[in-house]
């Protein structure tokens, strides 16, 4: 009825009968969670129980860990699905006539309420107990475990980016790209949902020195696999864009990402999990990441999104571990484990863009792309470190903690800063030659002189998009002498395609539109493809997110600063859960009394009061 019913795709907000229809569908499931919860906690039904029980008894955990577990996982897994459908759906067709005219967007509402449900369970299930041995008092006889609320504090973060989109497009336009910041909320919010659960995993199971209760080493392994595996998932949807070869930021940026991403997940998976830790979880998220590649790619009819190797860092993750003193320096390990990351596992990914992605890694980027990664890989190895010690009940002492955390997420920042640093030359145009290959729908082969004709030193990329026409064609182009290039196949030049010739070179980053169509809800009028045209350079943001309108004085840098200011305050959330847990959870750790004629000291250092 949605799609029958929409006759245009609008540039700004959702109509209004569909916001009223969504905020009913919100509340009514909100409303029935909370019912539950009510239900559970005055013992009127003990469904949560028994179904949490059942789910537990494989491993021996907890109702209020193995049930909100299942629940966060299945969501996280139907939200990543639904995100990369959805990216898939934008490059391919462009705007949606509907935010529920995306079958995307399903997928990705229920999988992110799901994670902010499973975290409202693990907070409303303990009946009569302390659920861990860091548990929050909320009220008089009800406390809660640091990891449902963390798991709460993500969900709610991510859940909350969905109406706030829609208010964004209403402010500022359709930002069609996967960096807005409201996007960046759903992502971010999601993401950091897997610390939660792996706080929440550690509070049910026990200390690490006893192994969990009932269960084996071998299913704990598994769980802490997934759950690690689960984390890189998480991590990698920021390259989102990268993956589908329509980046909208240099190319510097991927290997920061991925190196980030690798030395997070990674160090923290082989420091918590032990030996094959950093492998089992890679191995995970290559099996996920390839599931779903076949169902929005071949299954789905969409574009085929890659995704990074990962092998290269964890097996160099992986040797450093039986080489450092891990145990007694984890801090330090994770670092050099992140040096290796940004290095060898860096040459690795080079190595498998040159496979998978048509905008390769090439020479333009070879030393500011490694020092961007060995940015990234260093700042998430001592990442993965603190949140490695943190679940193992070791963190450094808050001052050190603090330091660490704090230095690696500026390092991020900085990283992040100097990618989205990009210019366009002033005196930069391009001369079309446009040769038709068919006449209906109309395609030709595209030839470009550029002026000044040695503007260009050694470009990451020359190449024709044609995308939002119902699919993508990423064209590099060959070089036919001093600033001239030719397509080497035709490109779309009909319909509601958009083609537009891409420069990136060093800081440069710049578009020449070749064929935009009329765009009445903007409102825009055609950019024909004309042979013999000349067309200045323009940033690319100019044309890619042609339907983005005016900040109106200022406004657009406050709500940015307000979603950051908001993101900022969810890692502190983070950072607190985990410190608490750690801190709170050593204290109570057993530890093995000296002998009643052991030196006085030895007798003090073996109480656990001094940890």
């Amino acid at each position: 009825m949605l799609l029958a019913a929409a006759e245009t795709r609008p540039a700004g907000g959702a109509a209004v009968a569909e916001v009223l229809l969504a905020s009913a569908l919100g509340l009514g499931l909100t409303v029935g969670l909370l019912g539950l919860v009510w239900l559970h906690r005055t013992r009127r039904t003990a469904v949560l129980t028994l179904v949490g029980t059942r789910l537990g008894s494989p491993t021996g955990a907890p109702p209020w860990v193995a049930l909100p577990t299942v629940l966060t996982t299945v969501s996280l897994l139907t939200a990543l699905l639904g995100m990369l459908w959805d990216i898939a759906l934008h490059i391919g067709v462009g705007r949606d006539e509907g935010p529920l005219a995306n079958p995307a967007h399903y997928l990705i509402l229920f999988g992110l309420f799901g994670v902010f449900a499973g975290g409202v369970l693990a907070c409303a299930m303990p009946l009569g107990e302390e659920p861990g041995p860091a548990s929050v008092r909320f009220v008089r006889g009800w406390h809660v475990p640091v990891g449902g609320i963390l798991l709460t504090a993500a969900g709610a973060y991510a859940l909350l980016g969905f109406p706030l989109d829609d208010v964004w497009h209403r402010l500022f336009g359709q930002d069609v790209t996967l960096w807005g910041p409201t996007h960046l909320m759903l992502i971010t919010g999601a993401g950091l949902s897997l610390v939660g659960l792996l706080v929440l995993e550690q509070e049910g199971h026990g200390s690490p020195s006893s192994g969990d209760r009932g269960a084996g080493g071998r299913a704990r392994f598994l769980r802490r696999s997934t759950a690690m595996g689960g984390l890189l998932l998480g991590l990698s949807v920021f390259q989102g864009e990268y993956d589908f070869d329509v980046p909208q930021f240099r190319l510097a940026l991927e290997p920061l990402m991925i190196a980030g991403a690798a030395g997070l997940a990674l160090v923290a998976a082989r420091l918590f999990i032990g030996r094959g830790g950093a492998l089992a979880a890679t191995v995970f998220f290559l099996a996920v990441r390839g599931v779903i590649a076949l169902l929005v790619g071949p299954v789905f009819g969409e574009v085929l999104p890659t995704f990074p190797l990962y092998l290269g860092s964890a097996l160099v993750v992986e040797l450093l571990a039986l080489l450092l003193p891990v145990a007694r320096r984890p801090v330090a390990s994770g670092a050099a484990a992140g040096l290796a990351v940004g290095t060898v596992g860096h040459a690795t990914e080079a190595a498998w863009t040159r496979v998978v992605q048509t905008l390769s890694w090439g020479s333009d980027v070879l030393v500011e792309g490694t020092l961007m990664a060995v940015t990234g890989g260093v700042a998430g190895g001592l990442l993965g470190a603190l949140l490695a010690t943190g679940l193992r009940r070791r963190l450094p002492r808050p001052a050190v903690a603090r330091t660490v955390l704090v230095g690696a997420l500026v390092a991020i920042a900085a990283g992040v800063a100097n990618g989205l640093v990009a210019t366009v030359p002033d005196d930069l145009s391009a001369t079309l030659t446009i040769d038709e290959v068919t006449a209906e729908p109309r395609t030709a082969q595209i030839g470009v002189r550029l002026d000044p004709a040695a503007s260009l030193d050694d470009p990451s990329w020359v190449q024709i998009t044609s995308w939002q026409g119902d699919g993508l064609l990423v064209t590099p182009l060959q070089r036919t002498g001093t600033g001239e290039y030719r397509t080497t196949e035709p490109v779309p030049l009909h319909g509601s395609w958009k083609t537009l010739l891409r420069v990136h070179d060093g800081r440069t980053l710049t578009a020449v539109p070749i064929h935009l169509p009329e765009d009445a809800a903007i409102p825009a009028g055609e950019i024909p493809a004309e042979d013999g045209v000349t067309r200045p350079a323009v940033p690319e943001i100019e044309i890619l997110q042609r339907e983005l309108t005016d900040s109106g004085g200022g406004l657009w840098v406050v709500a940015n600063l307000v979603v950051l200011a908001c993101t900022l305050a969810l890692v502190a959330t983070i950072g607190w859960g985990v410190g608490r847990y750690s801190r709170r959870a050593a204290v109570r750790e057993p530890r093995p009394r000296a002998p009643a004629d052991a030196p006085a000291g030895q007798r003090l250092a073996t109480t656990g009061r001094l940890r």
